[in-house]
Parts: C-alpha cells; structure tokens; sequence
C-alpha cells in the first residue's frame, strides 16, 4: 500500500512524463515535417513517408498523416506550438485546436481550453471549421462523428467487398462519408421503386426556431438546415407529430398524446418516375455519372412556394443535392428552357475557379442563411452583389454586408433577426432536453 509520500512522489513522475512527452510530441512534429520536406524516404529507397515512419514508430498511415497536419499548423500558430513545447497542452488537445484556430485567435482558444480534457476540446471545436473563434456559432454540418468497430476478419473482409462494389456502382471517387451514406441507405431499404424515395429518416423540427434534429436509433441528431432542405425534395414522410407550444414532445397541451400524421409521398410515384427517366436515372450535373441512390430535387426549394411540376424537377446524386443546398453549387432555370450549373462564386461549374471565392461565398451564403433568410433570398442577393462587382471577388464580410444591403432594400427583404431558442427544458423542442 502507498503512503501519502508515495502518492505524492507518482504524481509528480507522471506529471513529469506528460509535460516530457507533450515536448517530445512537439519536437517529433518538426522532424516529420522536415522528413516530408526533404524526402527522407525516398534517399532510403522507401516508397512512402508513411511506410518509413511505420518502420521507425510503428504509426499506421493516417496517424502519421496527422502527425504531420499538427506540426505544420503549428509553424503557423507559436503560441500554441509554445504550449504543447512547455507541456501546458497534450498533443491530443493540440491537434483539436489546429483544427479552428488562427493566429489572430488562437489565445482565445488556449484560454477556452484551460482546464478541460480532450474529449471537453473535441466537443468544444466540433462544429466549428479554421478560423471560428470560441464564441461563433455552430454549424452542425460540419460536426463529424466517429465510427469505431471491432469485427470478425470475414466481416471486415465482406465489408470492403461492399464498399469497393458502392463506389464502382458510383462511377466516380467516394469518400468514406458518401461511401458509408449510400451503404447506410441500401440497408434502410435503397430505391427498389422508382416511385418512390429510396430510403425513410425521421425528423423531428421545433416549430419555434427552425432547427431541425434526425432520429438515430432513439439518440436526436442535430442536423443542417440543408439537410431539412433535401428532406423537403425527396421524401417520404413517415408522419408528423405536433404539440402546443409550451408542452412536453410527448403529449399535448390538454394531455392527451398528440395525433401523428399520415405517411405519405411528398412526390408522387407517377411523378417520380416520369422524372427519374428523363434524366436517365442519373444525376443531370454535367460530368456526373452518379445513379446509385439518387434523389430528386426542386429547383425552386418547397420553403418558398416549389411545385412539383415535372419542368421544375431534376435528379441530382446525394453529393450534388447536399452541395446545392449548402450553397457550394448553384443550378439555375429550369427544364424546358435549359439548366445552368455554376460554382459558389457565379463561375460556370467544371470552368476554372478562384477557390478562395468560391470559399468566400459559400461562407457569406452560410452566414445568410443563419440569419434567417431562405435559400432563394440567400442566392438571389449575392447574385446581384456578383453582378455589380463582376463576380463579386469579395471578403466573407464584404459579400455578407452588400447581400443584406441587398435585401434591406425596398425591392428586397427586411433583414431578419437571427432565431433564438426561447423553449425551456420542458417543451418539444431537442434541442433542450
């Protein structure tokens, strides 16, 4: 048994150990890079960094990857290099915070950190992209969640089998993200009629504040609003409960259980089809030859008043759809007349583009939107700030600031207030209980 000296004389060792390995983990840092920078394997006749630092640490590829991403962020952000240096923060919290920080925030990110464990910072900077600072607001698509198990090698082995066969299906590269959506999809059903939508998620939106949370086998999700979006295009609604403001989800105001709606097909089987062949059964952005898992899409979003007019209807891919919806793709007109396919910043898509107005777009786009302003309002103001700036080469707060000019003005839109959630912990609303 351990007296009290002996306690004390561990903790210190241990304490001793974190602030040497933290240096070390730094130090290691600048040597990979300057390996990677130099080539070091390829002198040694290795075929890859990651297969000679394997040799020499036992790290598989992508934490070798990482390791890498870290330090060369960190010649970026000395005080955070300086912290792990002195042992203040674990390698783990450091690679958390190169992430979202930036040198003209990273001491707020330190400070926020103070005091927290690792699993505190990942919660802290999930949701947030480079360049957020403690106190910007989240945005739920960029939250990623992690898969992790443990399989027989027979499943392992069938499992790459099936994502191998998902993405040659998809004609063209999947990421883990869309390999794993479409396998996901397939198991809820996949689109074994053309009638109808391929695959049925619940949601379950607060009628106050717009946000919207997916059910995952009984845990509420939070989700984009262009996940609401896609839902509204192509959906098959499972039923929809409603209660009084003020009252719990699972009752009404007078106690009793609310009435669920009956499910029904948002578009209907004969429209569905009709529209999945004339566009082949694949996705009509040009270059794309996605027909695997394929969903429909309103040119006109259901929010603001979309039909389901054939003419006012195409097929787009899970990828596309999302990236329509999160303004990083742009279709404009309609069937009859033609569609037209640009990138975030007006510039035709699959031209040349300036990724950094592109990026500066679909930011001001994000920023709009959770002001409160719909999709097609969002779109429609920086198209006109495009047009007076020929192209709008602008700054984030340059095109957030003469978009809303935009639809402040008399022919436009009253700039609304950002939603503010008002529920308390006893109210249908997830995101408060």
């Amino acid at each position: 048994m351990c007296n009290s000296t002996d306690w004390q004389h561990i903790h210190n060792e241990l304490s001793r150990l974190a602030k040497t390995r933290a240096h070390l983990d730094w130090e290691e840092g600048i040597w990979l890079v300057r390996a990677a920078r130099s080539a070091v394997h390829v002198r040694l006749g290795y075929a890859s960094l990651t297969e000679y630092v394997e040799r020499l640490f036992g790290y598989r590829p992508r934490w070798t990857e990482e390791r890498v991403r870290v330090a060369e962020a960190l010649e970026h952000l000395p005080e955070l290099a300086q912290a792990l240096r002195d042992g203040a923060i674990s390698w783990s919290v450091a690679r958390e915070l190169t992430r979202v920080a930036s040198p003209e925030n990273e001491t707020d990110w330190l400070r926020a950190a103070a005091g927290r464990t690792c699993r505190d910072v990942e919660e802290l900077v999930a949701g947030r992209k480079l360049g957020d600072g403690p106190g910007d607001a989240v945005e739920p698509a960029l939250r990623r969640h992690v898969l992790h198990m443990e399989v027989s090698a027979e499943t392992f082995a069938t499992f790459r089998e099936a994502m191998g066969k998902l993405r040659r299906d998809a004609g063209e590269s999947l990421d883990d993200d869309a390999a794993l959506l479409l396998l996901a999809r397939y198991a809820l059903g996949g689109p074994v009629d053309d009638g109808r939508a391929g695959y049925q998620v619940a949601l379950t939106v607060c009628e106050t504040c717009k946000k919207g949370w997916q059910e995952g086998r009984g845990e509420q999700v939070l989700v984009g609003a262009e996940v609401l979006e896609m839902a509204a295009c192509d959906a098959q609604h499972v039923g929809r409960i409603t209660a009084e403001p003020g009252a719990h989800v699972g009752a009404t105001g007078n106690g009793e259980l609310p009435r669920a709606v009956r499910a029904h097909q948002e578009i209907s089987p004969t429209v569905r089809r009709k529209v999945l062949r004339r566009d082949g059964g694949r996705c009509v952005v040009p270059g794309c030859r996605h027909a695997t898992f394929v969903d429909i899409h309103h040119l006109v979003p259901r929010s603001e008043g979309g039909d389901h007019d054939e003419d006012g209807l195409v097929v787009l891919c899970s990828a596309h759809h999302r990236a329509q919806h999160r303004g990083r793709l742009l279709i404009e007109g309609r069937v009859s007349t033609g569609l037209r396919f640009r990138h975030a910043d007006g510039r035709g898509y699959g031209t040349e583009v300036d990724p950094s107005s592109a990026a500066a777009h679909t930011e001001a786009f994000r920023a709009l939107r959770g002001l409160g302003f719909r999709e097609g309002e969002a779109q429609r103001a920086l198209a006109s700030v495009r047009e007076r700036a020929h192209l709008g080469d602008n700054g984030v707060t340059e095109l957030i600031r003469a978009a809303l000019g935009v639809l402040a003005s008399p022919k436009g839109h009253v700039v609304r207030e950002s939603c503010r959630l008002t529920w308390t912990k006893a109210t249908g609303c997830p995101a408060n209980g």
